[in-house]
């Protein structure tokens, strides 16, 4: 028997501290890793669930993700460059073509059938509102739980993509603070809300087929404390949040004269306490107004919530529910829970 491993085949990494049974369930599922736009012919790391992957464009412009690493010597592909339609591994030159397979090896130029064990472990490639999605084990993106921002390719409506934001905390905790509607008042104060209105109204929460569909309405607004004059006084502002599990969410939020803004919070789980977050998000108002701005608000909100993601403990989400207290402005997040612990996924969560 051959002893030697095979690294097209390949299981959770060592130094992976997800539980391996919830590991073997997020990795069915589909993630963004990039901006499409930060893609190019030099191959760059990412990271999905602990396992590192080169991402590269070719000449021709077509994106392609590979395990990050050689077999043949185990030399990371990210330290090599593309030529044409394939990627070249800096050690010994081996050259890989968009199938994986190895067309040449230098150092036996006569060699032309090439063992299929130099063969790289590919993944699959979706992109979707700016992003490259992809998943570790799962091929049949029809059966993928993609969110459904419907609004990215309407000429109504101005697609935005600011940079994304590194974490120090789970993707779940993190998933779970962005559909948190009574936090508004104590961790936004110094951007759209106010500690003097912390009361959360009554809401409804429904589960659907994608996940969850939250309905909130309030006297909080969501323009910028320096804007808020904006707003018809009075007017009562509806949020709606559709929840995508395991780590998507798209919260929509109706303006005055018929204003929509719609964010898409989508997680990688770079690993069980580091996230790499994108923040898609559209809007039909104030189409030719300053992106920089738009930039900067939005980097100003999740910067506030993530020192409070990055200081929960335990860092895991925990999906027995007798394991943290609750009140019933928590109905969102424990409804997300649950439906989390009913995928199979451990009660000591580790994401």
């Amino acid at each position: 028997m051959n002893a030697i491993p095979v690294l097209n085949l390949f299981s959770q990494p060592h130094c992976s501290g997800f539980d391996p049974s919830d590991w073997n369930i997020l990795a069915q599922h589909w993630y963004p890793v990039a901006r499409i736009q930060d893609v190019s012919t030099t191959p760059q790391q990412v990271q999905l669930l602990d396992v590192k992957m080169a991402l590269y464009q070719t000449e021709s412009g077509s994106i392609h993700l590979v395990r990050d690493i050689c077999p043949h010597r185990g030399v990371p592909l990210t330290k090599g460059w593309v030529k044409g339609e394939e990627i070249i591994c800096p050690y010994h030159g081996l050259h890989y073509n968009t199938q994986g397979k190895c067309t040449k090896i230098p150092a036996q130029p006569e060699l032309t059938n090439i063992s299929d064990r130099f063969t790289l472990t590919k993944f699959p490639v979706v992109l979707k509102y700016g992003l490259v999605w992809t998943s570790l084990f799962s091929r049949d993106e029809s059966e993928a739980n993609f969110p459904d921002l419907d609004t990215w390719d309407s000429e109504e409506h101005q697609s935005i993509l600011p940079p994304f934001v590194d974490i120090g905390g789970s993707s779940g905790r993190q998933l779970e603070g962005f559909i948190d509607v009574a936090h508004f008042a104590w961790v936004h104060h110094e951007s759209f809300a106010s500690r003097d209105n912390p009361i959360v109204q009554k809401y409804s929460t429904v589960r659907t087929p994608y996940g969850l569909h939250t309905e909130y309405v309030s006297d909080v607004s969501n323009y910028p404390h320096g804007l808020q004059h904006l707003a018809p006084e009075g007017f009562l502002w509806k949020r709606v949040f559709d929840v995508y599990p395991p780590f998507s969410a798209i919260l929509t939020v109706h303006f005055p004269e018929n204003g929509i803004l719609k964010i898409l919070n989508a997680c990688c789980p770079v690993s069980h306490n580091k996230t790499r977050l994108f923040v898609p998000l559209t809007r039909n108002f104030d189409t030719t107004g300053d992106l920089q701005a738009v930039y900067d608000f939005n980097a100003q909100i999740f910067a506030e919530d993530q020192d409070m993601v990055e200081s929960q403990k335990p860092e895991e989400l925990p999906l027995d529910i007798t394991m943290e207290a609750h009140f019933e402005a928590d109905r969102s997040s424990t409804t997300y829970r649950r439906i989390l612990a009913e995928w199979g996924l451990s009660k000591r969560y580790i994401v």
